[in-house]
């Protein structure tokens, strides 16, 4: 067993998670993958199925009723990787839009430079986003300092989805609070780890748009982010962040 789990969920990904994985485990650090799969009707769930005869003991599947929410996949997959002893968690996306020669820099910026969370970032060292439209990328980039401006996060990529974390982060947060399920989840468990006082930092990492499948991006994903912060801010002052 691995120190590590990849939480990878998915969602009509049949393009990409045999490669993703197989990525993954031909990299030199050694890191378990859990797959949660929202009953994804192309087969995806299938796919992993055969690969875990191939990888015994390092890949896993938790296969959910139907689309439930990234924010939900996430939270179902770290209460695994407690419950199973896992020391570091990270998030990451099944269409490599996160490059996994990038997991071993944010695995050393906790397990070795001792921070608690590490962020791979598109935004802390200029704008490092490569196939995006210029619309989606300007959206992106003002959506993050919108963040920065009514949390007062020093994070300049608040709704990155690339994210290691800790073991002691996701104990001390409590999970079945967490509110949102779409890409606002990513800045409120940012938001939360930060309140309670926890070592962050931002790796930069170059984001490459999906070149297989399809983007899951909505605009009732993109309001939660927008109208949900300001909620979420306000809520923060009448809340204990004590470990």
């Amino acid at each position: 067993m691995s120190d590590s789990l990849i939480i990878i969920p998915t969602y009509n990904e049949k393009e990409n998670i045999k490669s993703i994985i197989v990525a993954i485990f031909a990299l030199q650090k050694d890191f378990d993958i859990l797959v949660v799969d929202d009953n994804s009707p192309d087969g995806t769930a299938d796919i992993v199925k055969d690969l875990m005869h191939k990888f015994p003991d390092r890949l896993f599947i938790i296969e959910r009723s139907g689309k439930l929410g990234l924010g939900t996949a996430y939270i179902t997959g770290f209460k695994y990787a407690i419950d199973r002893g896992y020391g570091f968690i990270f998030e990451m996306d099944a269409d490599f839009s996160h490059n996994p020669k990038d997991l071993a820099h944010l695995y050393n910026a906790c397990a070795k430079a001792g921070n608690d969370m590490a962020i791979g970032s598109r935004y802390s060292s200029g704008v490092n986003v490569v196939n995006w439209p210029m619309g989606r990328v300007l959206l992106s980039y003002f959506a993050s300092i919108y963040v920065q401006i009514v949390t007062g996060m020093p994070i300049k990529d608040s709704t990155a989805g690339f994210v290691c974390y800790r073991r002691k982060v996701l104990e001390t947060i409590d999970l079945d609070k967490i509110k949102f399920v779409g890409y606002a989840f990513q800045i409120e468990m940012k938001f939360t780890s930060w309140k309670f006082g926890f070592k962050i930092v931002e790796v930069p990492i170059i984001f490459t748009n999906r070149a297989l499948g399809e983007s899951k991006m909505s605009t009732k994903i993109l309001s939660e982010a927008v109208f949900g912060i300001i909620k979420m801010k306000l809520r923060s002052f009448f809340k204990s962040y004590k470990g």
